[in-house]
């Protein structure tokens, strides 16, 4: 089984153009976050990222694959039950459309 953490659908574009969608559940991962203020590069303002735990990402379960962001998936590298959307499919705008695989 295959969920979907992230906060939209998930198109998987097939080699055919055959889309299949993986909707979101209703509560999305998210590492939990905190801006602080960082030294300013030439006058200008800059700040700093700080990632704390993950939100909303349950316990692995055998038989069972969790599509989440690429922070998540970087931050709990860790977890061999994590995806994420490969091979990134644009529109002729540059819009992310869909993906070809989910990448582990």
């Amino acid at each position: 089984m295959i969920r979907n953490l992230t906060p939209h659908p998930i198109n998987i574009i097939g080699p055919e153009g055959a889309i299949a969608t993986i909707a979101p559940e209703p509560i999305p991962a998210r590492l939990a976050a905190n801006t602080v203020s960082a030294e300013p590069i030439d006058g200008v303002p800059t700040s700093k990222t700080v990632f704390g735990e993950p939100e909303g990402l349950p316990a692995a379960v055998a038989g069972t694959w969790l599509i989440v962001s690429q922070i998540i998936k970087s931050a709990l590298s860790e977890r061999t039950d994590l995806l994420v959307p490969a091979e990134v499919v644009r529109d002729d705008t540059g819009r992310i459309i869909g993906c070809r695989s989910l990448g582990r």
